[in-house]
């Protein structure tokens, strides 16, 4: 059970009143339904890394101190 306070008002919805969420994600150039891949494109999608930008601003600037030229 879910309950959401909205102002003054409170919505509680069960289990069986909530809707799915449905996760689309781009395959070979356009978009798609997770829940409609094969086996081997569900195993695909769930062995992907995702971008963060954080830690790629990290990598530039540790590789950038490490190749300095004297």
């Amino acid at each position: 059970m879910v309950q959401t306070n909205m102002g003054n008002h409170s919505i509680m919805l069960t289990d069986e009143e909530r809707q799915p969420c449905e996760i689309w994600t781009r395959v070979m150039g356009y978009y798609r339904p997770v829940s409609e891949f094969n086996i081997g494109k569900k195993s695909e999608h769930a062995e992907r890394f995702f971008f963060k930008e954080s830690k790629t601003v990290e990598a530039i600037s540790e590789f950038e101190t490490s190749h300095v030229s004297p």
